[in-house]
């Protein structure tokens, strides 16, 4: 039976559950008319049921299918030839690719060998059986753990406090796991940083101005330097972010401050929407846009009055990622504008401000920590675009400051280097990861400001 399958067929056993808790706690005492002797409502009772019925269920469920395969692959390998097993590992690797491949339907059993055929026959045996006893396992936990609840139903039973207690516990679980996962991707990221770093000094790579990863694989080939200086990349991502900031701060404030203060309500019901809608379009879209509409009119424009403008530029692409960030530090304006209490502003209107003055001395002020945050943000989404950069501002790792050449940035350099098949024990993989924990600690740290720029001055406000 599928785990989709189980699933209804658990999710059918809960809603049972909660109908026969919540009747059982109605029949314990002679129906509606005696709800006062109960400690909790009915439906609590429902929920005290159904959670006992379902928690343990699931519980497995998860535990089952996150160490199902390792073991069911173990037990396999175990079939394989003896001159496989001794081999080592990456030889039984190979192997079991092999098994795979013919357990998905790519290679026929018929044109396998006959151990990898009979692996593949043992694994199936496996699965089924595996199958076969998580079926009767769940259900066994999910009916006994119903049977179970509903025997524990009692009218002096507190079921209300037992099932905010569970969902409390829930919601602990779900947030220590974000917490989990943001610490294993980091402990990850730093692992491999730390054996790039074993390999190249930190210095040339915080300091270097020279980025180019290619090394030579054989001790007689030229031509790959292997040089890992990451300057020039931070120069690029500098230079574009701040750009796109040239553009989206100003226009993505002014619009904020026009819909929150000047606009009509008709206006702004249909005008905010539609700038939002900027928000969903996909950035491979705005690199199209700037590759093929941007990147040549810039060129063109440049050629018209004397400048020398590459056809992949830092400035296409700062001035597109600008337009596409305009609806997130808009938003987000429009919602501290928004915030400020009208008090505040019919003070400056009785002191006889005008709306602008009102606008620029007041509710801007007020409203500063949140857009300072809001901008912060959208820095670091802007930081962490790869997209439009790959396609409008080209791969070149250069050691510039004219906007008008083509340059890289570190997501893009990241990208590059991970595409293909690779492996993570040289140079030129590992560098993806320390810039990956370059990116990581940059944009940490950026969020880490806008939360206390934001914490620091709106004390000071209510």
């Amino acid at each position: 039976m599928s785990a989709s399958v189980l699933l209804l067929i658990l999710m059918g056993l809960m809603v049972a559950g909660y109908l026969i808790g919540r009747l059982r706690s109605l029949a314990m005492v002679g129906g509606a008319r005696g709800l006062r002797r109960l400690q909790s409502l009915p439906h609590y009772y429902g929920l005290y049921t159904a959670l006992w019925c379902g928690l343990p269920a699931l519980l497995v469920l998860v535990l089952w299918g996150a160490f199902q395969e390792p073991v069911l692959v173990q037990l396999a390998q175990r079939t394989a030839p003896v001159e496989v097993q001794e081999a080592g590992a990456v030889q039984m690797d190979l192997y079991m690719n092999d098994v795979r491949n013919v357990l998905s339907g790519s290679v026929a059993a018929a044109q396998a060998s006959p151990g990898v055929a009979a692996t593949a026959e043992r694994y199936r045996q496996l699965h089924g059986a595996a199958r076969l006893a998580l079926t009767v396992l769940l259900l066994c936990l999910a009916i006994g753990g119903l049977l179970w609840a509903r025997a524990r139903i009692d009218p002096q039973r507190r079921a209300r406090v037992a099932v905010e207690n569970t969902f409390q516990y829930l919601l602990l679980a779900c947030s220590m796991l974000a917490v989990f996962i943001t610490l294993g991707i980091f402990l990850s990221v730093v692992y491999e940083s730390v054996q790039f770093f074993r390999a190249v000094s930190p210095l040339e790579f915080l300091f270097g101005t020279n980025w180019s990863p290619q090394t030579a694989i054989r001790a007689d080939q030229v031509g790959s330097s292997g040089s890992f200086g990451a300057v020039p990349l931070f120069l690029g991502t500098a230079m574009i972010t701040g750009i796109a900031m040239l553009v989206a701060v100003p226009l993505g404030l002014f619009a904020a401050i026009y819909l929150a203060e000047y606009a009509g309500a008709k206006f702004r019901a249909w005008a905010k929407p539609m700038l939002e809608v900027l928000a969903g379009i996909p950035t491979v879209v705005y690199g199209f846009f700037a590759a093929l509409t941007m990147g040549p009119a810039l060129r063109n424009l440049g050629a018209t009055i004397g400048l020398d403008v590459a056809a992949e530029s830092a400035l296409a692409a700062g001035l597109v990622m600008g337009i596409m960030i305009i609806p997130f530090i808009s938003s987000l304006a429009d919602d501290m504008i928004t915030a400020v209490p009208q008090s505040l502003r019919d003070g400056a209107y009785a002191l006889g401000a005008t709306r602008s003055e009102a606008i620029r001395q007041v509710v801007l002020r007020a409203a500063l920590p949140g857009i300072v945050g809001g901008v912060l943000l959208a820095i670091s989404r802007a930081i962490g675009e790869t997209m439009i950069v790959v396609m409008a501002a080209g791969l070149a790792a250069k050691m510039t400051a004219n906007p008008f050449d083509a340059v890289t940035t570190v997501t893009v350099q990241i990208v590059t280097l991970l595409t293909g098949d690779q492996e993570f024990d040289g140079p030129k993989t590992l560098a993806a990861f320390a810039l990956g924990l370059m990116l990581f600690l940059l944009t940490l740290a950026l969020n880490v400001l806008a939360l206390r720029v934001v914490r620091k001055y709106r004390e000071q406000y209510e």
